[in-house]
C-alpha cells in the first residue's frame, strides 16, 4: 500500500483556518498551503494536533482534506489526521483516501486502555485502504504507545511509520534504535526540543508546528542534518527554537496554538479564529505579539 515510498523530510501540521462563523475558510487554506511550498516542505499534515483536528466539526474535515490535496496538487504529500475511535477512524480515513490523501495519521482515542491498543491498530491495518502513520501523543491523549507494539506491526504493508511527540529524551533514542534506518518504517519527531537529537540519530523527519511560520528554516534544518553538515544544522535548530518560543514559551498547548494562529494572521496568512476550547488574543495580546514578531524579523514575510 505504500508503493516503495520512504516517507522522510519535513511535514508541518498545519493550523485550521476558521471564518468568525466556524466554518472552513478555502482562501485561507490556499494561502497556507502555498506558503508550506514555497518553504520546501515533504508534507502538510491537516487535522493534526496543531490543527485542531478534534475540534473541527465532522463536517469540515473532509473538505479540509480535499481542498489541502487539490492546492498540494501532488507538490508534496498530504496526511489527514483521524484520531476518533476505531470505527470512525477508519470510515474516515478512507473519505480522505478517497478525495486524495496520501496518508492517514491516527492517534489512540483520549485514555484508551493500553492493554486495547494492539487490537485497535490491528483493525486500523485491516480496514484502511492506505498507508497509516502511527500518532504518539500522551499529552493530549493520556496513552503512551509502547514500542514493542509498533515492533509487533512494522513491515506490515500499510504501516508506514510513527509521529512520536512523547517528550522523553530516552523514549527517542530506545524508538531510533529499534527502527532508524528500516527502508519500510520511517520514524518522524514531533517534540520540537527533541527534533535535531532526532535527526541525529537517523530519524527520517521531523513534524515542526513552527513549521507553519518558518517551513524554510525547518527545511533547512532537515537537509543539513541529512548531509552531515551539524553546525549549520544547529544554527537552523536555534532558529526554530526561537521562533517556537514567541507562541510555547510559558504556555500551555492550548495558549500556544491560539498565538501561533494569532501570528499568521499577523502575517497575512489567516484569521486569528480558533475553535472551542481555544480562546483568540485580545487586541493588547496581538499588539504585544506583533512586536515580539517584529524583533524577529517576522513581518511581512520576512
Amino acid at each position: 500500500m505504500k508503493n516503495g515510498i520512504k516517507f522522510h523530510g519535513v511535514v508541518v501540521p498545519m493550523v485550521t483556518p476558521i471564518t468568525p462563523a466556524g466554518e472552513l475558510d478555502f482562501a485561507a487554506v490556499d494561502r497556507l498551503v502555498d506558503s508550506l511550498l514555497a518553504g520546501g516542505v515533504e508534507g502538510v499534515f491537516v487535522l493534526g494536533t496543531t490543527g485542531e483536528g478534534a475540534s473541527v466539526p465532522r463536517a469540515t474535515r473532509r473538505q479540509l482534506v480535499e481542498r489541502a490535496v487539490r492546492r498540494v496538487a501532488k507538490r508534496a504529500l498530504v496526511y489527514a489526521g483521524a484520531g476518533d475511535t476505531h470505527p470512525e477512524a477508519v470510515v474516515a480515513g478512507n473519505e480522505y483516501f478517497q478525495v486524495g490523501a496520501d496518508v492517514v495519521v491516527c492517534r489512540p482515542p483520549i485514555s484508551f486502555p493500553p492493554e486495547q491498543l494492539t487490537s485497535l491498530y490491528q483493525n486500523l491495518l485491516e480496514g484502511l485502504n492506505g498507508p497509516l502513520v502511527i500518532y504518539n501523543i500522551p499529552a493530549t491523549t493520556n496513552v503512551s504507545i509502547p514500542l514493542d507494539l509498533m515492533e509487533k506491526f512494522a513491515g506490515h504493508p500499510k504501516l508506514a511509520g510513527v509521529k512520536d511527540s512523547e517528550n522523553n529524551p530516552q523514549r527517542i533514542e530506545e524508538l531510533l534504535k529499534r527502527f532508524g534506518g528500516r527502508k519500510d518504517f520511517s520514524v518522524f519527531i514531533g517534540v520540537g526540543a527533541l527534533m535535531e537529537k532526532g535527526l541525529k540519530l537517523g530519524a527520517d523527519g521531523i513534524v515542526p508546528s513552527v513549521g507553519n511560520l518558518i517551513p524554510e528554516i525547518c527545511k533547512n534544518l532537515c537537509d543539513s542534518a541529512q548531509n552531515g553538515n551539524w553546525p549549520e544544522a544547529d544554527n537552523y535548530f536555534l532558529q526554530m527554537n526561537a521562533v517556537a518560543a514567541l507562541y510555547q514559551k510559558g504556555r500551555t498547548l492550548n495558549e500556544s496554538l491560539s498565538v501561533l494562529k494569532a501570528a499568521l494572521h499577523i502575517r497575512g496568512l489567516c484569521a486569528p479564529h480558533v475553535l472551542p476550547p481555544l480562546k483568540p488574543l485580545s487586541e493588547n495580546e496581538l499588539k504585544k505579539l506583533r512586536e515580539e514578531m517584529s524583533h524577529l524579523h517576522l513581518l511581512n514575510g520576512k
